[in-house]
């Protein structure tokens, strides 16, 4: 493939903005090296960072690039992942300005030429051996110079924008890491806790020696739990939670009947039909007709061999596969290799829909470079000569192919290829949305050789009939109407053998909720109304959903509310371990053997527990029963009753010691802690930087 094509298979966009643009000005463009500000706007504010704007025209184009990289991506995903980025980038320029920190245009020339280019570079302008090849980009921006429009907008935010500032961070980082430092004495401490190891005695009664059911956890108990841990229940942004019930649309019993009889029906036709691509084209089918062959191994579908053994012409079932009920018929068959080599020249008379060079002319050039190589002539030096591939040249003109690929290629080439055999050498002519011309082909070597299918499908979807889905909207509708309120809804809901579910957590710029799935007019409608609201019913495709509003959380600290799910088993063990330190260790034992007996409990031994992982047998983890074993002034002595994780403890320190390791090197444990510091302190430092700005949210009014 050329380079160009790759560009504009990669981002369809560069292909407008790229052009008018000679390589120099594409370098030194003033415009480029600013950061990701500044350009074409709509006049729309999509937020704020520290003040600064966020445009909503620029950030559009920004996820329309992303979307045409990102087959297949979600919009609010891509969206989400935007805006992230836009606002790390802007906060972090913002910090670049007031450092100092810039990109001059020799910098930028530099790094794109230089000996370590961006990859994007290498990409579309590589030689094969991971080097610029400045005279296949200058040769490719004057190809796309001569096509009409411009833009280059589209280049500055795909490519340029995060080059410059990739670099600019380079450089943040490389500030912040020169002021780590760890002296030695923090590296011998360090290693010192690492080998540290204690034996001691305990006796502990569990939580689980009390039910749940004998704690009761009041809001008021939640709140002063949450008041004493205010940044363990913070929240950056508000959410709201809501309580909803859903109404079946999906497709019935009845349903799935009608569209199986229908499929039968079809079977003695499908199986006359002696053009299959016209027929399943008048017919339709949601499997659409390849013509050409699948291996038999690659052939993944159920009743795979069902379908290898038919005769030619014959057809198999209905059978069902996922949501469709299927017919397939056998067209052909024959045998092919799992994966090919092969080498080709390329002589285009077209690229994109505009001609480059006359058709008569490319097919006497190609016919000359067979007779050249058929006498003997290389075909490297023909491929680096003549051939309007850019992307095998380096490769002398080699490719290597799997069947599964077959589709992706022009099917002349493909057929060539694959249903040839090795040593053949053919010119083909092609045309396709891509380019068009004619290519010399020789068919190096096939691996695999296996037996190879022409199958097509008569596929039709089980979807739920109107009379289902009206059945389901009506109940829906009736019951949001008797329902204007959370007592109604509730009352009703319990009538109707309904089961309320919970989405919890539902943020304003969401556009799924966890449960109910994709909707994002659902999202809005919660946002735009009020604890207790009930919902008109809404479309989730298979099934309608009428929701209540149950709770609005602000940002800042939880509410007890939202907060319960995550503070109460704390607050039942803080509960559990008083009514244990009462019943059990009131006296405060002076021995081991005295709390054991209050207790109704034996003593353990605990040995070579290490300081650095607080791990204790048959207990678990147990950082601060771990932390009391190494206090030195608890050795031969008796603690009082201490709350941990999984039950009260009373321990004895029995001895602290160490492991010995000479194999560690002080000197080369400060360095590698060093350098953790620095990556670390820099990411931190980048962290800290969003979370003090302030930052302006209004796609909400947009989305």
């Amino acid at each position: 493939m050329s380079v160009i094509q790759q560009i504009r298979d990669k981002y369809a966009a560069l292909v407008i903005t790229l052009i008018a643009l000679s390589l120099v000005a594409f370098i030194l463009m003033d415009a480029f090296v600013g950061g990701a500000r500044g350009g074409n706007t709509s006049g729309s504010t999509l937020g704020k960072v520290n003040g600064e704007k966020i445009d909503k025209g620029r950030f559009d184009n920004m996820v329309n690039l992303q979307q045409q990289g990102q087959q297949g991506a979600q919009k609010d995903q891509i969206v989400n992942a935007v805006w992230s980025q836009t606002v790390d980038d802007m906060v972090m320029e913002q910090e670049y300005e007031k450092l100092g920190l810039q990109m001059t245009d020799r910098e930028l020339n530099d790094l794109l030429f230089g000996a370590n280019p961006p990859q994007w570079m290498t990409q579309y302008f590589g030689d094969g051996k991971g080097n610029v090849d400045i005279a296949k980009a200058k040769q490719s921006f004057a190809a796309l110079k001569k096509q009409k429009g411009g833009d280059a907008q589209n280049v500055n935010d795909a490519l340029i924008v995060p080059t410059i500032n990739n670099q600019l961070r380079t450089k943040y980082m490389a500030l912040l890491s020169q002021s780590s430092y760890i002296p030695k004495w923090m590296a011998e401490k360090f290693i010192a806790d690492q080998n540290a190891i204690a034996r001691f005695s305990y006796v502990s009664v569990p939580y689980a020696s009390i039910s749940d059911s004998a704690v009761k956890v009041s809001d008021d108990d939640i709140r002063k739990y949450v008041d004493a841990h205010k940044s363990d229940f913070r929240q950056e942004e508000s959410s709201r939670s809501i309580s909803y019930v859903t109404f079946n649309a999906s497709p019935s019993s009845a349903d799935s009947a009608a569209v199986l009889a229908q499929v039968q029906t079809a079977k003695s036709e499908f199986a006359a039909a002696t053009d299959v691509q016209s027929y399943l084209s008048r017919v339709s089918t949601e499997t659409p007709y390849f013509d050409g062959y699948v291996l038999g191994s690659q052939m993944q579908m159920p009743n795979a061999d069902s379908i290898k053994s038919l005769a030619d012409g014959q057809v198999f079932g209905p059978y069902l596969d996922g949501q469709n009920y299927v017919l397939a018929k056998m067209v052909g068959r024959r045998t092919m290799p799992d994966s090919v080599k092969v080498r080709h020249i390329l002589i285009k008379t077209g690229e994109a829909g505009q001609p480059t060079l006359a058709d008569s002319v490319a097919s006497a050039r190609i016919d000359s470079i067979a007779k050249a190589i058929q006498s003997g002539a290389d075909f490297n030096a023909m491929v680096l000569k003549y051939s309007d591939d850019q992307g095998s040249k380096a490769t002398q003109g080699e490719y290597q192919f799997a069947a599964a690929q077959f589709s992706g290629l022009s099917r002349e080439f493909a057929e060539v290829a694959f249903y040839g055999r090795t040593g053949d050498k053919k010119t083909v002519k092609v045309e396709n949305s891509g380019y068009s011309g004619y290519h010399y082909i020789e068919v190096m070597e096939q691996k695999g050789i296996g037996p190879a299918y022409n199958v097509a499908y008569l596929a039709r979807p089980i979807n739920a009939s109107s009379e289902t889905i009206n059945t389901s909207s009506t109940a829906a509708g009736q019951f949001s109407s008797n329902s204007r309120n959370r007592k109604a809804f509730e009352e009703n809901a319990k009538k109707a053998g309904l089961l309320p579910m919970t989405a919890t957590d539902v943020k304003e710029n969401d556009f799924s909720l966890n449960g109910v799935g994709e909707n994002r007019s659902l999202v809005r409608w919660i946002y735009e109304n009020k604890v207790g609201s009930v919902s008109e019913p809404f479309d989730l495709g298979d099934k309608y959903v009428v929701a209540m509003i149950t709770s609005i959380d602000e940002k800042g600290v939880m509410s007890v509310t939202k907060a319960r799910a995550m503070a109460e088993p704390f607050v039942r063990n803080e509960k559990k371990a008083s009514m244990i330190i009462d019943t059990k260790f009131k006296s405060n034992p002076a021995t081991l053997e005295a709390a054991a007996q209050a207790a109704g409990q034996t003593i353990e031994a605990a040995d070579s527990v290490s300081f650095a992982q607080p791990f204790i047998p048959k207990i678990g983890n147990e950082p601060k029963i771990t932390g009391l074993a190494f206090n030195k002034g608890l050795q031969g002595k008796v603690s009082a009753p201490v709350a941990g994780n999984t039950g009260v403890f009373v321990i004895k320190g029995e001895s602290i010691s160490a492991i010995p390791n000479a194999a560690v090197n002080v000197d080369d444990q400060r360095r590698q802690m060093e350098m953790q510091q620095k990556q670390m302190g820099a990411y931190r430092a980048i962290e800290a930087l969003r979370k003090a700005a302030d930052i302006k949210d209004n796609r909400f009014d947009f989305y």
